[in-house]
C-alpha cells in the first residue's frame, strides 16, 4: 500500500524593492537581474517622493546624522517601487543586494547589486526590507491598496481555485452566455467584480 506523504506548504514571502532616483536608467536592466533570481513582480509603480514622505518612510531612521542626506537624495527624483514575492523574498532580496555602504559591497560582494550600482554608503542604488514585519510597513506605505495575505501555493492553491476562482468563473460565463453583451470582455470583468466571493462584507449597526 503507497504512503501518501503531505504535501510540504511553502508560502510565498513578499518584499518591497526600490530602484533609487540616480539608478532609475537602469530600471529594465535590474528588473531582468530580479526575475533572473527567481522573483516575482508582483506590483510596481513609479512615483516620486517629497522630502516629507521620505522623513516618514524612513521614520526608524529618524535622528542619525545622515537622516537629511537621506531624505534629500530618496526626494531628488523619481523613483521605481515593486513588490517582490517568492519564498523567503525577504532574505533572498537582502543577499542579492548586499551590504548596504556599496564601497564595502565592492569589497566583499563584489557580484551584489549595490556593488553593481550604487555610488557610496549613502547612494546605495537599491532598497530593501530589513524584515517581514518591515516588508508590510514599506508595501503599504508605497501600495496603500495592497493584499499582504501569503500567496497560497500548491494543493492550497489548487483548493482554493476549486473552491472560489472556478465556480465564480464557471457561473460568470454561463451568465455571459445567456446575456450575449455587446462588449464580452468589458461585461465579464464587471460581472466578476460584481460578484466577487471574497468582497468584504457591510456590517450595519444598529
Amino acid at each position: 500500500m503507497e504512503v501518501l506523504m503531505p504535501e510540504p506548504q511553502i508560502y510565498v514571502e513578499k518584499t518591497l524593492a526600490i530602484i533609487k532616483p540616480d539608478v532609475i536608467h537602469k530600471e529594465e536592466e535590474i528588473e531582468d537581474i530580479i526575475l533572473r533570481s527567481g522573483f516575482t513582480i508582483i506590483q510596481k509603480r513609479r512615483l516620486q517622493l517629497s522630502p516629507e514622505q521620505c522623513s516618514n518612510f524612513y521614520a526608524d531612521q529618524f535622528g542619525k546624522v545622515f537622516f537629511p542626506n537621506l531624505t534629500a537624495y530618496m526626494s531628488s527624483g523619481p523613483l521605481v517601487a515593486m513588490v517582490l514575492a517568492r519564498h523567503c523574498a525577504v532574505s533572498h532580496w537582502k543577499e542579492l543586494l548586499g551590504p548596504s555602504n556599496s564601497l564595502r559591497a565592492r569589497i566583499t560582494h563584489p557580484h551584489s547589486l549595490r556593488a553593481l550600482y550604487g555610488t557610496d554608503e549613502l547612494r546605495n542604488g537599491l532598497h530593501g526590507s530589513l524584515s517581514v514585519s518591515s516588508a508590510e510597513r514599506e508595501i503599504r506605505f508605497m501600495f496603500p491598496e495592497a493584499i499582504l495575505e501569503p500567496v497560497p501555493t500548491g494543493q492550497r492553491a489548487r483548493d482554493y481555485l476549486n473552491l472560489y476562482v472556478k465556480p465564480t468563473l464557471l457561473a460568470g460565463l454561463t451568465a455571459l452566455c445567456k446575456k450575449k453583451p455587446a462588449d464580452p470582455m468589458i461585461w465579464l470583468a464587471d460581472w466578476l467584480i460584481e460578484h466577487n466571493p471574497n468582497k468584504p462584507k457591510l456590517q450595519f449597526h444598529l
